[in-house]
Formats: structure tokens, C-alpha cells, sequence
């Protein structure tokens, strides 16, 4: 029903829908299974499971007077809109009956607002009520894909902050959950979190296919760390590091000095080639560093298990953090605006233009075998229409039970909260923090906390978006309820103690796991053809490299000639011949044209089953 699958993002509204939708128990029945007739004699057909089951344990608790937003209704709402999801999700029932469409792939804002400026008052995503402050007509409309300025800039470094809100960070606004549910289309809840390395494989390639004109960044202003109770902020760059308060002279010497060892420490292995079978953790005790300096390095700076990373791989993770630095902000970090969900939407909007076709509410019933040669020839969609092609690509969650009773999956235990103030106030309202939380227990994993401030564009005015992720050994609310409850205060106004005054207050919160299919070897499904390709959903890394390596590793099996992602011509150059435009065997009347202008207003972007078309 909407873009993205598992990596989308949502309204508050639409979100609620996904909650909804996600805690229906029932099953639900092939209620026809016309489409097995269509199954001829030397084929055989591996049905597609009918239901979504990569997502459970859906828990969401309002900490406000949930009454008061009894017939409030999200400012600018447009009722009856059948999709949702995506930045600019609409809360419409996921049940209701609805015919395929080919509706446009999501379209780039002409007039985002640059990295470094304030965005606030410009351009909402697609389907958006305008926001406050905005000039009439400054957020109307869209413009094609084509249309966008290739001169327009995405990966600048950010200059300037907001400058701080009159209120008081101890006399944080009194927010209601009215007050939410009106400025529902304010928030880009993401399914997933992830960062965005500055020298990552997914800039790299955002940069490389030019796919970055279709989005913009903020970068992550702040790491922090929590130790012995407190939050504090993490010295990064050098700079920072000489500036910090909370390290003493020599305690900025040690660190410099070790960070300068990380940097090249391959050069030096006679520094660490007797420790490689310890522990990352066991290693930096015998590097001359304070203890706050050793938490600081492994939880904050290399982001690693205290018992599991060997010596050898914490290295590698601080090389990689130092490397990302002061490319584009103090910090190795960037998020997109509108939510990590923009990043899906804006490859589709790049294969949209050179044709790409995507379908929403569209379901696949079965994949179609040749028995004699063994591999896929065609679909079966649930119109009962086949539809040929030399390679499949599936994302896991539509396999059927049949096909995965051999893979053992793990878990991610993910929650999302809305609350009233940052962890760790400053002068600046303004701050994309990062945040790992040691294990609480001995067993436990640990957490990975990221703040988004509105300036993000995920979140109103006035609040916070907090997401936290570890992989999980419970259910989600077992996994993170105690780390929420040491950062946050979950009481209700009235009931709140004097000692937990200080902390954020939780408005509202969900709890969920989601399926990692990440690291499934292909030989761990059963029965399927070699040229059926399965996608991974979000892995619980921070980072995005294991979709990006995926993604490669499927094309090159498919075309080991071509280049993975090259750099595409300019729309307007390219001139197409007529006759080797062959017309669309898929029964879709309104299918993407010749012209890449109409190709984006004709297309649409969608999560499942792609089918590739050889020329």
C-alpha cells in the first residue's frame, strides 16, 4: 500500500495505520486461487506468502490525555486519499479495497530548502500540508524529476544552526497528544534508523549515479555518550578534543595520540599483533587510557560490542569513524531530510525517469517454473495476468513458509518515541545526536539512540524524535524499555518525581521487531531458480553498506559486464529511436513513454517483487 516496504517512512497518521494493520492477528485466505489455472502443463508455480509477518510484537502507549484528540483531525488532511506511507502518508485504512494504479513516482521538491539553512517553512514532502510561516504558494506543488536543477546543492557542509527557541530548555512547551495527531503530516516516522557515513558506500554511490540531486542532508551535529548515569557529548575532531571541558590535558594527549594510531595503525602492527585474539576492550587497556576515555573509544568512536569485537575489528570501525570526519560537519554522520525513506524513494525516482515502472497495491501470487530448463519464466499477479521476464527479484518477506522452513532469521528490536526535549540540552535547540547506550545487563546488546530535532523535517515543532535499535534477545519493549527509562521520564505530568523532572518527557512511543534478513545465504531457501535474485530487509547496522554491497552483488550476477549504477546522461540528451521502443506486454495502458519527462510523471515507486526486462 505504500512505498519503501520496510525502510518507508511515515505521517503520524499513516504510522498508526501500519500499528493497526501490523497487530491484526488473522491469516489471510487465498480467497481465490483462480490464477492456479493459468499454471500450464511442464510449469510449476511457487506461491508468494499474502502476508507481511516480518514485523511484530507491535506495542504503542500514549504517556498523554489520549481523549483530548477525539475528533481532531491532522491539519490539512485530505480525506479519502487512497495511499499512504512514504514521507507523505495519509491514514487510510490498509484494508480497504483499492484498484491497481500506475501513480507517479514520488517527485523531488523544486524549492527544498539547502543544507545549511534553516528549513523550517519550506517545502513539506509530497502530499504535505504547508508549514507555518511559508509564503502563499510556496509549497503547491511539484515539479517532474526531470526538472531538477543538477546544479542543485545536497552534500555541502552545514554552516549555520537555528537560533534557539525563546522558550526555556528547563520550561520545555507543553505538548498534547492533540497537538500531535494535528501536525501528524509534520512527522517522517522511519521504519528503520540509519546514518548516513560520510564516507560510506551509499554516499559514494548516491554522489556517483547522481541519484543526490533527488535529496538533501543535515548533518549529525553531536555524538554522546552515557556514563555513570549522565549523558554527556563525545570529543570528536581535533578540535573538539582541545575544547572539551570533561577531559583533562593529559587525557587529550592520550586521546590524540591514539586516534592518531588508528588512523594508519595497519602500518604499525607490532602494536596490535599480540592482541588480536582479545577483545577491542581488553586491547585498549593496555594503551595507557583512562577509563572515560576506553568508554568513550568503544561505545561512542568505534560503536562495538565490549565482549564480542575482537581487536582487530574495533581498529578497522575507529579508522572508519576518524576517516568520515570533516567532510561534511564535525561529525561522520548526515541524515536525510524528510526521513531515511526519502533514500529508496530517490533511486526510484532516477529508474523512473529512464523508464522504470512500479506498481502499489499490485500482489504477486505465485512465481512461475519451467520445469524442463528449472528457472522462472513468468509471474502470476492477482489479476490473473502473467507476466514474462528473465530475472526476478524478490524481497524476503514474500516468501512463502515453504520456501524459508531452512533459514533462521534474526531480529531487531526497534522504538520510536515522541517526547518534549533533548537528552542533553544545549543553546541550541537544533541537534542531531547520536547515542550509544552500553549493555544495562550482562547479556543484554547495546543501544543505539538517534535524536532528530524538527529541523530534520521528521518531527513538529517543540519535540524530539528518538529512535532506538539493538539487535534483539526479547521482545522490543523487553530489549529497550529499560534504556527509555533511564533517559526518559514516562510518567504522566502529574505523577512525575522530583528526580525525573530533568529528563525528556515520552509523549508517545512504539516498540516493534523487524525481521533481519540480512547475511541469508541464497542456498538457504528452498527450491528456488537461479535467476530469482532475494533481497535482504534493513540489517541493524547504523550504516547502509550491506544494502549497497547487496544491491551490487545482485547486478553483477545478472550483468557481470555492465557497471553497477554509472553515472546516467542528462534526460533532455537523450533521443530515443522509435523503433526499438517495443510496446509494454503487461496490460498497462498508461506505461512509461519514450520522453524520461513523462516516464517520471507516468511511473510509480513501490516495495516488492521487481521484475527486470531484457531488451
Amino acid at each position: 500500500n505504500y512505498y519503501g516496504g520496510n525502510w518507508a517512512s511515515f505521517s503520524f497518521s499513516g504510522l498508526l495505520s501500519w500499528i493497526k494493520e501490523n497487530q491484526q492477528k488473522t491469516d489471510v485466505s487465498d480467497e481465490c486461487e483462480d490464477w492456479r489455472k493459468l499454471i500450464l502443463e511442464g510449469e510449476e508455480a511457487i506461491p508468494l506468502s499474502r502476508k507481511d509477518k516480518t514485523i511484530q510484537h507491535v506495542e504503542d502507549f500514549c504517556f498523554g490525555d489520549q481523549d483530548s484528540a477525539e475528533g481532531v483531525e491532522e491539519a490539512g488532511a485530505l480525506p479519502k486519499l487512497p495511499v499512504f506511507g512514504a514521507s507523505g502518508a495519509q491514514g487510510v485504512s490498509p484494508n480497504s479495497e483499492c484498484p491497481a494504479v500506475q501513480s507517479p513516482c514520488p517527485e523531488p521538491e523544486s524549492q527544498e530548502p539547502e543544507l545549511g539553512t534553516e528549513p523550517e517553512g519550506a517545502m513539506e514532502p509530497q502530499g504535505a500540508a504547508e508549514p507555518e510561516g511559508a509564503t502563499e504558494g510556496s509549497g503547491a506543488g511539484t515539479s517532474p524529476a526531470s526538472e531538477t536543477s543538477p546544479g542543485q546543492p545536497t552534500l555541502q557542509p552545514e554552516h549555520t544552526e537555528a537560533a534557539p527557541s525563546k522558550t526555556s530548555p528547563q520550561e520545555p512547551k507543553k505538548i498534547t497528544y492533540s497537538h500531535i495527531v494535528r501536525e501528524g503530516r509534520r512527522f517522517n516516522i522511519d521504519l528503520v534508523s540509519k546514518l548516513l557515513y560520510s564516507r560510506g558506500l551509499l554516499i559514494d554511490l548516491l554522489i556517483k549515479s547522481n541519484v543526490s540531486r533527488y535529496a538533501e542532508f543535515k548533518n549529525a551535529t553531536r555524538v554522546l555518550a552515557f556514563r555513570e548515569g549522565k549523558v554527556e557529548q563525545v570529543p570528536c575532531s581535533r578540535a573538539d578534543v582541545f575544547n572539551s571541558k570533561q577531559l583533562t590535558m593529559v587525557e587529550k594527549r592520550m586521546l590524540m595520540k591514539f586516534l592518531t594510531f588508528c588512523l594508519d595503525y595497519d602500518q604499525h602492527p607490532e602494536e596490535y599483533q599480540a592482541h588480536e585474539s582479545s577483545t577491542f576492550a581488553e586491547f585498549l587497556q593496555t594503551q595507557k587510557l583512562t577509563p572515560s576515555l576506553q568508554h568513550f573509544i568503544l561505545h561512542s568512536i568505534a560503536m562495538v560490542s565490549e565482549t564480542q569485537c575482537r581487536t582487530l575489528e574495533g581498529l578497522q570501525a575507529t579508522k572508519k569513524f576518524l576517516q568520515c570526519l570533516g567532510r561534511y560537519g564535525n561529525t561522520p554522520f548526515l541524515f536525510p531530510l524528510y526521513g531515511q525513506g526519502e533514500i529508496p524513494q530517490c533511486f526510484c525516482r532516477l529508474c523512473a525517469v529512464f523508464g522504470g515502472i512500479y506498481c502499489l497495491r499490485h500482489a504477486v501470487r505465485c512465481l512461475v517454473v519451467d520445469k524442463a530448463s528449472g528457472r522462472c519464466k513468468a509471474i502470476v499477479d492477482h489479476f490473473g495476468q502473467r507476466i514474462s521476464a528473465n530475472y526476478f527479484i524478490v524481497e524476503d518477506s514474500y516468501l512463502s513458509e515453504d520456501t524459508c522452513t531452512n533459514v533462521c532469521y534474526r531480529q531487531i528490536s526497534r522504538a520510536v518515541l515522541i517526547t518534549d526535549q533533548s537528552v542533553l540540552n544545549t543553546d541550541s535547540e537544533q541537534q542531531v545526536s547520536v547515542l550509544t547506550v552500553p549493555p544495562l545487563d550482562e547479556g543484554r546488546p547495546a543501544v543505539c539512540v538517534v535524536e532528530l530535532c524538527s529541523s530534520t523535517m521528521t518531527c513538529m515543532k517543540d519535540t524530539y524524535l528518538v529512535h532506538l535499535t539493538c539487535p534483539s534477545t526479547q521482545t522490543a519493549r523487553e530489549d529497550l524499555e529499560p534504556v527509555v527509562q533511564k533517559l526518559f521520564n514516562l510518567h504522566a505530568e502529574k505523577e512525575t518525581e522530583n528526580e525525573e523532572l530533568e529528563k525528556p518527557r515520552v509523549l508517545w512511543a512504539v516498540y516493534f521487531n523487524m525481521r533481519d534478513s540480512s547475511g541469508v545465504e541464497k542456498n538457504s531457501y528452498n527450491g528456488l531458480p537461479s535467476n530469482v535474485y532475494v533481497c535482504s530487509g534493513p540489517d541493524s547496522a547504523l550504516g547502509n553498506d550491506c544494502a549497497v554491497k547487496q544491491a551490487e552483488t545482485i547486478f553483477q550476477d545478472m550483468f557481470p559486464t555492465e557497471e553497477f549504477c554509472p553515472p546516467p546522461p542528462n534526460p533532455e540528451d537523450i533521443i530515443y529511436d522509435e523503433n526499438e521502443i517495443e510496446p509494454e506486454e503487461s496490460g498497462f495502458s498508461d506505461s512509461a513513454e519514450a520522453k524520461p519527462e513523462s516516464s517520471a510523471e507516468e511511473s510509480s515507486s513501490g516495495e516488492g517483487a521487481a521484475v527486470k526486462k531484457e531488451e
